[in-house]
């Protein structure tokens, strides 16, 4: 989206910390294509250098093409120092990372240090708005609003906002300039602050949502658990449909279609990953425990998640006739399409889980195969898809990658020592699969086996068990 003139208002000085990151950076780049003057600050030298060279450290669909076109107007800057970056700035973003301690609970030490990092360096007399972008614990924003007052000097004011953000990885620029919705959480006494972060979303005329600070940080959990608890369930469901010979992807459709449960978020396959969805759920089931409520959906839906993968490993196991010595080709290392990001990827478990029964992985993944490698020792990658097929007693489809779904079925069959196509995100036509010689397993589908039609000696197809046979 490029901006016009016209729709650039109310220009400010802003601070987004932690703005080399998924988050932070989306939301610099976009805030100064509105026309406000921001200055993006990390810790991370490296990255910092890379963006000050005009490199951009992660793959974003559209986001080195913003920063080259910012780069020129002056409006985005990047930096390590917090003295460079807070004083004078009308609003700080805070996007740093609320990773997982061992509990499930949000490990908060990055929050902490920018809190009282933002709260040294604000200027007497000023009246700084910080607006928690980081997925925070409910009343963690009280937390926030300690530590910059503890920290800040005789006379600088801060009031602190919630302004929990809903972006998909692979598409967040899209999400930046088109929000479904934008929700701002603040105390009653701040409701000005509540309305100058709304103000900043107004040339996207989204849905907006002012409401207190708790409520906002609830919002942001309780979506995200809603979203794979949807996940989990049609996982389960393809469960039951694999031992049943039903097909999810036409069950899916089915309950799509109706209103109340809408067709996003039914697609069968391995799980959910990501750096939001896994630890946001153990977050709130880490909450709900600390509040007395025993959360057992959500126990049950990070349970479904784990299984998902092991029967995947299992199933190809299972197809293969064991995987010792058996030479597996995995397509797709990313958590999900569009992204290089690897965490809690599928294929950091499913990899390490077939390497221990003694198969033999060949990777290949579009863009994440660099951060990759020291993830995942004593694997081999191929710079195509085709090539890590070569030879391969089976292809593994791990991350919905466009490239695969448009991949020539006859060639791989042709390029395979084996004929094993485990789909595990139903990205291809088993039948397609079965005409050019290719088993095909997804996920809550019948396996189909190629067969030669009787009397022409062409190929056919048939349904198999679940362990593939007829």
């Amino acid at each position: 989206m490029r901006l016009g003139e016209k729709e650039r208002v109310g220009v400010s000085r802003i601070c987004v910390v932690g703005g080399s990151g998924y988050v932070g950076l989306g939301y610099a780049a976009v805030l100064a294509d509105l026309g406000h003057e921001v200055v993006a600050l990390d810790l991370d030298a490296a990255k910092v250098g890379r963006l000050n060279r005009g490199e951009c450290p992660i793959y974003e669909p559209g986001l080195p093409e913003l920063l080259a076109r910012l780069r020129p107007t002056g409006r985005l800057r990047f930096t390590t120092e917090y003295a460079e970056a807070v004083p004078g700035a009308a609003f700080v973003f805070l996007c740093v990372g609320t990773p997982s301690l061992s509990d499930g609970a949000a490990d908060l030490r990055q929050v902490r240090a920018a809190a009282a990092a933002v709260g040294r360096h604000l200027i007497p007399g000023g009246d700084t708005i910080v607006v928690n972008k980081s997925t925070l614990p409910v009343g963690a924003g009280d937390l926030v609003a300690c530590l910059v007052a503890e920290h800040a000097p005789p006379g600088a004011g801060a009031r602190v906002v919630a302004n929990p953000e809903f972006l998909r990885e692979g598409a967040a620029l899209h999400d930046i300039y088109h929000p479904s919705r934008v929700v701002v959480g603040a105390d009653p006494a701040d409701a000005q602050a509540a309305a100058a972060v709304a103000a900043l979303y107004a040339p996207f005329a989204a849905p907006t949502l002012v409401t207190d600070r708790r409520s906002a940080e609830m919002i942001k959990y309780a979506a995200n658990a809603f979203l794979v608890a949807k996940i989990s369930f049609i996982n389960e469901v393809a469960q039951v449909c694999e031992r049943l010979g039903a097909d999810v992807t036409v069950v899916a459709q089915g309950i799509g279609l109706d209103p109340r449960i809408g067709p996003l978020f039914l697609e069968a396959g391995l799980g959910f990953g990501g750096s939001c969805f896994p630890k946001d759920v153990g977050a709130l089931a880490h909450m709900a425990e600390g509040a007395g409520i025993e959360p057992r959906l959500l126990r049950a839906v990070l349970a479904i998640n784990g299984e998902v993968r092991r029967r995947f490993v299992a199933r190809a196991e299972a197809l293969l006739g064991g995987l010792d010595g058996k030479v597996v080709a995995v397509w797709g290392l990313a958590f999900k399409e569009g992204t290089d990001d690897l965490r809690a990827a599928p294929a950091l478990e499913i990899v390490p889980m077939l390497a221990e029964r003694g198969a033999l992985v060949r990777a290949h993944d579009p863009v994440a195969m660099a951060r990759a490698r020291d993830l995942l020792p004593g694997v081999s990658f191929a710079d195509t898809p085709l090539a890590a097929a070569t030879g391969a007693d089976a292809v593994l489809v791990v991350t919905p990658w466009p490239q695969y779904r448009d991949a020539d079925l006859g060639a791989l069959a042709r390029a395979m020592r084996g004929d094993l196509l485990l789909d595990g995100r139903n990205l291809f036509d088993a039948a397609a699969a079965a005409e050019v010689g290719l088993r095909h397993a997804g996920v809550g589908r019948p396996t189909v086996v190629p067969r030669p039609a009787v009397g022409t000696g062409e190929a056919g197809a048939e349904t198999a068990d679940a362990d593939g046979r007829g």
